[in-house]
């Protein structure tokens, strides 16, 4: 048989494969329903690897967005996006170093700042903790960490190889959605032709690229706090605290008492009660947004500042919050404790930049 004939059968065969999905999530009130685990792995694995045509991978996505997004379902394009990009201790991460704490960012507010979250990680990072740092800040209204990276002395990481090296030098990576699983990242990018989020925003953030030990994870909307625990329960997570965060990122804002839920694998969800660490009042000047006012914060020493409180009380807030994700599952959990201990990392930090990554 001619190949080219060939290829067109096979093509042919598997766009209708996965016309059946499709069908599956929109056949209509009564007669739909959502795909099983092992259907939607599949489905998703013929979406990235380019089984199927883009409408209807459009289709497919918007479906799933419209009815709802399913544990099952998402648990399997999570597995798919994984197989497919080689994630996990099976695949590129099985020459990582141990990964402490997996940080995925994704936030696409339009009033979103500063990523003031990538100060925390770094001082975790300093303290001795592995912080892996993933994520697309392609819609966001603010700064995005990719930019700020070089003001820090650092920069993200393109490869595998250039992630371990990283870990092994300076216990913090910075990995792109974009070189951590392209097709993943290509997806994200049509919410411009949708106009709309899909559900591979959250296969993005449940990613866990090196099977890390804990997680941090910031959503949007306090709906997707019960999804994203449930995704992590049937992948068997070892633990991962999740808040409503800023423009969906991990960040806590310390002008209010905020509860974040916290589970360990096996176990059910706990709701911690964080409590404020300045009065609320005004969010300050806008202009404190910026690589420039970062840097400044990274360095100065100054408590006095009243321009840079609010922005350090959010770093030391949110290092607290990551502390309580890397506690011991047999240990009751204590915010007072952690704001100790986050204050103590904050100040025993290194200012000097760290060496750069490539």
């Amino acid at each position: 048989m001619d190949q080219t004939v060939k290829k067109t059968i096979d093509r042919d065969g598997l766009q209708d494969r996965f016309a059946g999905f499709v069908a599956t999530l929109g056949r209509g009130p009564g007669r739909s329903r959502a795909l099983t685990r092992e259907e939607a792995r599949e489905a998703f694995g013929m979406a990235l690897r380019g089984d199927a045509d883009p409408a209807q991978v459009g289709a497919f996505l918007m479906l799933l967005r419209y009815r709802g997004e399913d544990l099952a379902e998402i648990t399997g394009l999570i597995e798919a996006a994984r197989d497919e990009a080689g994630l996990g201790r099976a695949g590129v991460a099985a020459g990582f170093p141990v990964v402490d704490l997996d940080w995925p960012s994704y936030g696409a507010g339009r009033t979103r700042g500063a990523p003031w979250f990538l100060l925390s990680a770094l001082a975790l990072a300093q303290s001795g903790m592995r912080v892996l740092m993933h994520g697309s800040n392609e819609f966001s209204g603010g700064l995005s960490v990719d930019s700020v990276l070089p003001s820090l002395g650092l920069a993200a990481c393109r490869d595998a190889g250039c992630v371990a090296g990283c870990l092994q030098r300076d216990r913090f990576a910075y990995w792109p959605v974009a070189a951590m699983a392209p097709r993943v990242g290509d997806f994200l990018a049509m919410r411009r032709l949708f106009g709309l989020r899909s559900p591979v925003n959250t296969v993005a953030r449940l990613l866990d690229p090196a099977d890390a030990a804990a997680s941090v994870d910031g959503v949007f909307h306090p709906p997707y706090i019960a999804l994203h625990l449930g995704v992590a329960a049937l992948l068997e997570r070892p633990a991962l605290l999740v808040l409503k965060g800023g423009g969906g990122e991990a960040e806590r804002s310390p002008g209010k008492d905020i509860a974040v839920h916290l589970q360990f694998a096996g176990a059910p969800p706990r709701e911690l009660l964080l409590p404020a660490l300045q009065p609320t009042g005004p969010r300050g000047d806008p202009s404190a947004d910026s690589a420039a006012t970062m840097l400044r914060v990274w360095h100065d020493r100054d408590e006095a500042d009243p321009l840079l409180s609010t922005a350090r009380n959010t770093v030391v807030g949110t290092i607290a919050m990551a502390l309580l994700a890397t506690a011991q599952p047999d240990r009751a959990p204590d915010p007072e404790h952690a704001d100790q201990t986050a204050r103590a990392i904050w100040h025993r930090r290194a200012t000097q930049p760290a060496s750069s990554a490539g």
